[in-house]
């Protein structure tokens, strides 16, 4: 089953750093956090990837194309002309990289990539979350209610304490915020359908707007809610975070080995 990855936006809240590269290619622990997310499915064997880009492509593009220069100790012979690669790095990806315009919504970028995608169910994320959910298990769920598309959704944890307020107003509790305080979002993850294609119509269809809306009407959209850890890098405070873990060792969607 094909992985599509949405990586073509502007990142405008961590315009820190995107306004050099794309979001995806934001730097965790020296790999872009593009890599992590496909180093997740890669983990369960999902091998095969179609990155939708837009926003400072050829940043993703020559990523790839350079990939063992990136990953691997290299010896030039400039007499020569010559490149040598030691240690070779690699990885059993197939990954197809699209241009799907620089100002397309999410669900156009989607729908752009379809004659890549092929008639077929295929997996979808955003180009910048990661998150420890079992994706076999996301699958198999998907398969067995047999509509045709599914979110992972998340608890977002607030940042405040909270106070529950009975309905005369009294106050019962002043406590520390829990989990199960926070909103519950679509944080990625997907599976679809290929009849997700009838739901989006052109370059300005939001998916998360009329497409999601539109299959939740039709009694065609499920949630697989994860209780596990997800987190988005929207922010520098949210890189930062995600560094920290990395750097001692208590990253818990890094499930392999360097």
């Amino acid at each position: 089953m094909k992985v599509v990855i949405l990586a073509g936006g502007l990142g405008t809240r961590i315009s820190e750093e995107s306004h050099l590269k794309p979001k995806p290619m934001i730097e965790i622990g020296e790999k872009p956090i593009l890599w992590h997310i496909m180093k997740i499915y890669s983990h369960f064997g999902f091998n095969e990837f179609i990155i939708c880009l837009g926003y400072k492509q050829h940043v993703v593009k020559e990523f790839f194309a350079d990939y063992f220069l990136h990953m691997s100790d290299v010896t030039f012979d400039l007499e020569k002309n010559d490149m040598i690669v030691h240690n070779n790095t690699s990885e059993r990806w197939k990954v197809t990289l699209v241009d799907t315009g620089y100002s397309t919504m999410t669900g156009g970028r989607v729908r752009r990539v379809r004659n890549y995608i092929g008639d077929e169910p295929f997996m979808l994320t955003y180009g910048d979350g990661v998150s420890t959910v079992d994706i076999p298990a996301l699958l198999k769920f998907h398969e067995k209610h047999g509509k045709i598309a599914t979110i992972t959704t998340v608890n977002v944890e607030q940042r405040f304490g909270v106070i529950d307020i009975e309905s005369d107003g009294t106050i019962s509790s002043f406590r520390e915020k829990a989990k199960e305080d926070g909103t519950v979002i679509n944080g990625g993850f997907m599976v679809m359908n290929p009849g997700i294609f009838d739901y989006l119509d052109g370059d300005n269809t939001v998916l998360e707007k009329e497409p999601l809306e539109r299959l939740a009407q039709d009694g065609q959209l499920m949630a697989y809610h994860h209780h596990g850890f997800w987190k988005c890098m929207d922010t520098q405070r949210d890189k930062k975070f995600l560094e920290e873990l990395l750097e001692a060792g208590k990253a818990p969607w890094k499930t392999w080995d360097d």
